[in-house]
């Protein structure tokens, strides 16, 4: 019996007395499979569906299938499942296992879950972006329109702390699962080792020193190919090889998960897909090379690269877990034991790294146009929610002020990321609509082909249309691509085969940002209008072409490398996308030259077009060109002088001290906003040797307003009084400054430390020798008089027997020169 069942009747209860509730149980309790059927009988059900959320295609596949076996009937019955590409419910269908992204669509076109009493969310604890985003819906469809809507979050290791803000004081109600021990062995990489050849030879000693199957865990597909050639013709007779990843047949993942025959063990190779939902009969030992990989989005790029990393402390507990289902296992941690205390506690939730057009064209729909007005349990990032928003905009799936047009509704309506749906719709309006939804059809799928078949998307073309054999292809893959398309396409199925350029001037419409052009030179190396740099491997058919779009790349910061890319026409593009080129006239500062360059650009966001030299340059035009050439070499060639930089750093202590009060002038501000304090002063400046007579300070002031300016003289000043008489410069920019540099003489009869920001700051006084060295450093000079000074003055007073060492500095007469003679 799954020991989730000693806890049903108290879960059952709880949401009987109450519409939410946590559930938190280990791996292998049975949360997944027993508790839907458990609450097929509860009162509050009322002849509604029960509806619950999986992560990932397989597993959702997987637990449905299992749950129909337990009731004796094929999925589709009164258990089905949704995903993107497969779908098996009827209409007696009482419980539907969904893809997370099935749970928005159903709640966009019936905010009430008329049709659904319950809303489960399997492995909470992977906090998707599309779990965080479904929870939120729902939890305001419970509060707004549905008080009778149930909500279960369930989940492996659930930290409950942050889930109890969005949903309150709920019961979390948790089951000790069943878990045999498991020996933890730590076998790290060698130095200078790969992971891939450790691997193998963690699998061959576990095959020869333990019993059972084994589980393990590998950062991507790629390295399990690579483990599985080195394991061939290695493994003993009776091993047996299984692969599992997203990107698999459905028959090799069920070939996979299923027992090993009896007399055979199985080595399974596998992604992160099965660290949680899925049972995999018969492991008792987990190899866990200690890597995941994650997409992170990178806002500036606009692109998404995967990452590589090491795993949660979370997952690895997860991973270990797997092992001790049957009986008792042993776990291979493939790093070192002090490593593993410095491994994070949870993954970061996706939601904190991911792409978020999706999400943001999503709520422009539900009627949130900013983060704040949704309760998140981590909230998006602000740079990621304002790219996306950008896109968006370009794409005129969203108005100037945010809020979704007819256009984005309809393009949300597609159910596919917003470039895509977008691409689809302006397809069908160029007249090449089946082409459209064959290429969104690929490019939400991963790539067809696989690596090393080259970049050129018009192949992938040929392979739908039955134009090029597939030989090695997955079949139900190809299959399902072509009926996604099928679904799609509004235009009658077309035999004639599109050119390239057909194919880039489609993909244009969802990549606008990622027109390239050929830079100069024998490498293909490309620039593309967003500004950043991409590469195409030089042996790729599509590397000696000037215009291209980009679909997939690698988001590198520097140079991306492009997977998957189309020929484009400069003429497509120009009509086309006429709404985003700009005619202008700009300059640029020429280094090479030394001087200005101004000239007339047709632009497509950063790719120029078309250029012309401008023969009468107009001073605001030489202005621009003038900051170019700043922005360039950087800040530190402007004339900084002495003063200009203690200007800076008496304001950033102000900024410091009184947040929001004062302007950020660190170097990243200052270049952004060069236009509001520089470019003012550089008029009737046309080369850059007439900088060197700039003005920094009376630039720089024009960041604060006339009352700023004059409390800046009053809080943070630039030089202080000192008991001689004379006026001391302070240096605001000395580490834990500000400093006070003074001979110490001449500070006699000065007790009280001054302090600066209205009193906040102490001065750190150095107290100079006659000879103008450091002999103390104090910003408590009444303690330094007290404690300090004897001994000073015990060290120092027979070096320097010309200037005063009274036993008493406090009344003593400050003084600069040496003693003063006695009168004659």
């Amino acid at each position: 019996m799954p020991p989730i069942e000693a806890i049903l009747p108290k879960l059952t209860q709880s949401l009987n007395q109450s519409t939410t509730a946590l559930l938190q149980a280990p791996p292998g309790a049975g949360k997944t499979t027993r508790v839907p059927l458990a609450l097929l009988d509860a009162p509050w059900r009322d002849d509604r569906k029960i509806l619950m959320l999986e992560p990932r295609r397989l597993a959702a596949r997987s637990a449905a299938r299992f749950m129909a076996t337990q009731l004796g009937e094929a999925p589709g019955q009164t258990v089905g499942y949704r995903t993107r590409l497969d779908t098996k419910v009827s209409a007696n269908t009482k419980i539907e296992v969904v893809t997370e992204g099935i749970l928005t669509r159903l709640i966009q076109s019936d905010p009430m879950l008329e049709d659904y009493a319950a809303v489960l969310f399997d492995e909470f604890h992977e906090r998707s972006l599309q779990a965080d985003l479904g929870l939120a819906l729902v939890r305001e469809t419970q509060q707004a329109l549905r008080e009778d809507l149930r909500i279960l979050v369930m989940s492996a290791t659930l930290d409950t702390a942050p889930i109890a803000r969005v949903l309150g004081d709920v019961p979390v109600i948790s089951s000790e699962g069943r878990a045999f021990p498991v020996e933890v062995m730590y076998r790290p990489v060698p130095r200078n080792g790969r992971v891939v050849d450790q691997v193998v030879s963690v699998v061959q000693e576990a095959l020869q020193n333990q019993t059972g199957s084994v589980l393990v865990f590998l950062p991507g597909a790629g390295e399990i190919r690579r483990v599985a050639q080195q394991l061939q013709g290695q493994l003993p007779d009776n091993a047996i090889l299984a692969p599992l990843y997203g990107n698999l047949k459905s028959e090799e993942q069920d070939r996979a998960i299923s027992p090993a025959p009896a007399g055979s063990r199985k080595i399974v190779l596998a992604t992160a897909i099965a660290e949680t939902s899925l049972t995999i009969e018969g492991v008792r030992v987990v190899i866990d090379a200690g890597q995941q990989r994650r997409a992170v989005f990178n806002p500036n790029s606009g692109m998404t690269r995967l990452m590589t990393g090491r795993v949660s402390k979370a997952s690895a507990e997860q991973r270990k877990g797997r092992a001790g289902r049957i009986e008792p296992g042993v776990c291979y941690r493939l790093w070192s034991e002090s490593e593993q205390f410095g491994l994070a506690d949870f993954t970061p939730p996706e939601i904190q790294e991911a792409d978020l057009a999706p999400l943001v064209l999503e709520l422009a729909q539900w009627g949130a146009r900013s983060p704040d007005q949704v309760a998140w349990i981590d909230s998006p990032p602000i740079a990621h929610w304002q790219q996306a928003v950008t896109l968006l905009q370009w794409l005129d799936l969203l108005d100037a002020e945010g809020a979704i047009t007819d256009h984005g509704k309809a393009a949300r309506d597609l159910g596919m990321h917003p470039r895509l749906a977008h691409m689809v719709i302006k397809g069908r309006i160029l007249g090449l609509g089946q082409l459209a939804a064959e290429l969104a059809a690929l490019l939400e799928e991963r790539d067809l082909l696989g690596p090393g078949s080259g970049a050129d998307l018009h192949e992938r073309i040929r392979v739908l249309r039955g134009e090029r054999g597939h030989r090695g292809i997955d079949v139900a893959r190809l299959k399902a691509v072509k009926q996604a398309a099928k679904r799609l396409c509004r235009d009658e199925a077309s035999a004639e085969l599109p050119t390239e350029t057909e194919v880039g001037r489609v993909l244009a419409q969802a990549y606008p940002d990622r027109i390239a052009r050929r830079r100069p030179g024998s490498t293909p190396r490309y620039q593309l209008s967003n500004g950043k740099g991409a590469v195409l491997r030089e042996d790729d058919a599509l590397a000696r072409q000037e215009w291209l779009v980009a679909a997939d790349l690698d988001g590198k910061a520097r140079e991306a490398t492009m997977y998957l890319a189309a020929p484009v026409d400069l003429s497509d593009l120009e009509q086309d996308l006429a709404a985003h080129i700009e005619d202008r006239e700009e300059a640029l500062w020429d280094d090479k030259r030394g001087t200005v360059l101004a000239r007339k650009v047709r632009k497509l966001g950063s790719l120029v077009l078309a250029e012309q030299a401008l023969a009468q340059v107009a001073p605001e035009l030489l202005q621009q060109g003038l900051l170019d050439a700043v922005r360039r070499k950087g800040l530190d060639s402007l004339p900084w002088t002495p003063a200009a930089q203690q200007w800076c750093a008496r304001v950033r202590m102000l900024g410091h001290q009184f947040p929001g009060d004062w302007p950020d002038v660190s170097d990243s501000a200052l270049l952004e906003s060069l236009e509001d304090w520089l470019a003012p002063y550089l008029s009737g400046m046309k080369r850059w040797a007439d900088l060197a007579g700039l003005n920094l300070v009376q630039a720089l002031n024009t960041l604060l307003d006339y009352p700023q300016q004059q409390r800046l003289e009053e809080l943070a000043p630039r030089a202080l009084t000192i008991p001689t008489g004379q006026n001391v410069t302070l240096d605001y920019s000395a580490d834990n400054g500000p400093v006070l540099a003074a001979k110490l003489q001449a500070l006699f009869g000065w007790t009280e430390t001054p302090k600066v920001a209205g009193g906040r700051v102490p001065v750190v006084i150095h107290l100079l020798s006659p000879a103008q060295r450091p002999l103390a450093v104090t910003a408590d000079l009444a303690s330094f008089w007290k404690n300090a000074y004897p001994e000073v003055r015990k060290d120092t007073r027979g070096r320097y027997p010309k200037h005063p060492w009274p036993e008493d500095p406090l009344t003593a007469q400050a003084q600069q020169g040496t003693k003063k003679r006695p009168a004659k």
